[in-house]
């Protein structure tokens, strides 16, 4: 199609802004990735924008060999991996029935969920709940917590309510039981949101910060986001590899462990995502139409 001479500037027009705007959010990321792999010199020198200076792997050496990062990165993992699978399945068992025209009040029930998006409880009386609970210092105080987005779970109600109800009906014909149409019918045709909504739960908890703050007070139970800024606010990391941050090696800079702090933190996502990103766009699509 031939565009007019406005469009062609329009659409220039949103090229240039949109490379801007990509180029805003890249910069930082670019920064810090260099700043990790960049040697002492380079760094107290100012001499790294984009691009690594003296390439060097001293940075991850102390970090990973001379911190409680890998206990850190453990604890995120932990965190990570349950946490998803607990919410998924919540997620799961409160959307199916929510998304079935033959469920009792399921009218009310969602607009009691839709609720909880505007009202919740506040900040104390949800810390006096977990302490009444005897949650503090464990993860469940994190994955009880969250344990259902109301946002995810409308997601997936109005993506399984797009399944024909004839295919549930010529199967329950068949003989089969709800948790088998679920289980076998059903999940099996949501590839896309549940792969996109397994995505928005691990970021969440992968990046969970408040709550680990709030809620946990064990040392050896502190996630890596939770370190990464410790590390950020304070020279606790130096002191933790027993130097003095005016008395450092000439291999150790703040800048420097606290940059490669941050990629330890962030690389997984980064990793993850691209395979994920095939099913990120259509499962988001399919399950907001008519949301």
């Amino acid at each position: 199609m031939r565009l007019s001479r406005d469009e062609r500037v329009l659409s220039i027009i949103n090229y240039v802004a949109l490379t801007l705007i990509g180029l805003s959010c890249l910069f930082p990321l670019m920064h810090i990735i260099s700043v990790s792999f960049s040697g002492y010199n380079a760094i107290i020198t100012d001499q790294v924008t984009l691009w690594p200076v003296g390439i060097s792997w001293e940075n991850y050496d102390l970090l990973l060999q001379g911190t409680d990062v890998v206990r850190g990165f453990t604890n995120n993992v932990v965190i990570t991996v349950i946490g998803s699978a607990l919410s998924m399945l919540a997620t799961i068992l409160a959307a199916y029935p929510l998304s079935r025209s033959y469920c009792i009040g399921r009218k009310p029930i969602t607009m009691a969920i839709v609720f909880t998006m505007l009202f919740q409880g506040g900040l104390i009386p949800t810390f006096l709940l977990v302490k009444n609970l005897g949650l503090i210092d464990s993860y469940w105080s994190l994955w009880f917590l969250t344990l259902v987005s109301a946002y995810n779970m409308l997601i997936m109600r109005t993506f399984f309510q797009q399944i024909p109800e004839e295919m549930i009906e010529s199967a329950r014909m068949d003989g089969c039981s709800e948790w088998r149409i679920l289980f076998n019918m059903i999940l099996p045709l949501s590839k896309p949101v549940l792969a996109t909504l397994t995505l928005f739960y691990a970021v969440h908890y992968w990046n969970i910060f408040l709550g680990v703050l709030i809620y946990i007070n064990d040392s050896d139970k502190k996630n890596l986001t939770v370190m990464v800024q410790q590390m950020i606010q304070s020279q606790q990391l130096i002191a933790q590899l027993g130097k003095d941050a005016f008395d450092v090696n000439i291999n150790l800079t703040p800048e420097g462990i606290k940059s490669a702090g941050i990629m330890v933190l962030v690389a997984p996502l980064m990793i993850i995502y691209p395979f994920l990103q095939k099913y990120f766009v259509k499962g988001v699509m399919l399950g907001s139409v008519k949301g």
